[in-house]
C-alpha cells in the first residue's frame, strides 16, 4: 500500500545461510580401514560360500480354445439397442438435497435480464468504497479538528502573569489589635455637638417625685 507519489526508503530484507564449504582433504579419525585390505582390494583367496536350492519357475498356462467365450461379446462386435435395469436407491442418495419442480421460476418479461430480448443498460448506487477511492488517504493526514488554537503568546509579545500564593510566614507581633466596630468616627468629628437620649417608660400610676426645697 505504499503511495508511489511519495518518496520511499529503502527496504532490506535477510537472506539464508550459505553451507559451509567442505575444505578437509580426507577422512577423519572415525575412518576405520578393515584388515586385510589393499588397493586392488581384499587380501585373499577365492572364497565360497553355500546357499539353499532355488524353488522352480512356475510356466505360464496359455488358456485352451474351450476359456473363450464370443458370443458374449455382442456389444463390442455387434450393434445393440441400450438396456436399462432398476437397481435399489442407495444410502447417499438421502442426502442429496435435489430441488423439485416448484422451485425453479419462469424468467421475468421484465428487467436487464431478458433471455429472448435486448434490454436497456440499467444502473445501480453503491456505497462509497474506503479503498481506492477519491477519498481514501494513504499519507494518513489528520483532519482540521486535530489542530489546537495556537496561544497568543506564541507570536506576539507575552502579558506579565501574576499568580496568589499563600501566606509564608504568621505575624511576629503577638499584642491585641482593636477591631473595626472599636473605633467611633462621629465622636472625633463633632465632640460638642448635641445629643438626644431615650429614657425608661414609667407607669401613669406612679406618684411624681418631691424633694425638700432647699434653704
Amino acid at each position: 500500500m505504499h503511495d508511489p507519489s511519495r518518496f520511499r526508503a529503502p527496504a532490506y530484507t535477510f537472506g539464508i545461510r550459505t553451507p559451509a564449504h567442505n575444505l578437509t582433504c580426507g577422512p577423519g579419525p572415525g575412518h576405520l580401514i578393515p584388515q586385510r585390505m589393499t588397493v586392488r582390494g581384499p587380501d585373499g583367496g577365492p572364497a565360497f560360500s553355500i546357499y539353499g536350492r532355488p524353488r522352480d519357475c512356475r510356466l505360464f498356462r496359455t488358456p485352451g480354445p474351450g476359456r473363450y467365450f464370443p458370443e458374449r461379446a455382442t456389444n463390442l462386435a455387434f450393434p445393440k439397442a441400450p438396456g436399462h435395469s432398476l437397481a435399489g436407491r442407495t444410502k447417499d442418495f438421502q442426502e442429496d438435497h435435489t430441488p423439485g419442480p416448484a422451485a425453479y421460476t419462469v424468467p421475468s418479461l421484465f428487467g436487464c435480464r431478458l433471455i429472448h430480448k435486448t434490454s436497456a443498460p440499467t444502473y445501480s448506487i453503491y456505497g462509497r468504497s474506503a479503498v481506492g477511492g477519491f477519498c481514501q488517504d494513504l499519507s494518513k493526514t489528520p483532519g482540521p479538528c486535530a489542530y489546537h488554537e495556537v496561544n497568543p503568546c506564541v507570536y506576539k509579545t507575552r502579558a506579565p502573569q501574576y499568580t496568589m500564593q499563600p501566606r509564608t510566614s504568621l505575624p511576629q507581633d503577638n499584642s491585641v489589635k482593636p477591631g473595626p466596630a472599636a473605633y467611633r468616627p462621629h465622636k472625633m468629628l463633632c465632640r460638642n455637638a448635641p445629643g438626644p437620649t431615650f429614657g425608661i417608660r414609667h407607669s401613669q400610676y406612679e406618684a411624681p417625685l418631691i424633694v425638700d426645697p432647699q434653704d
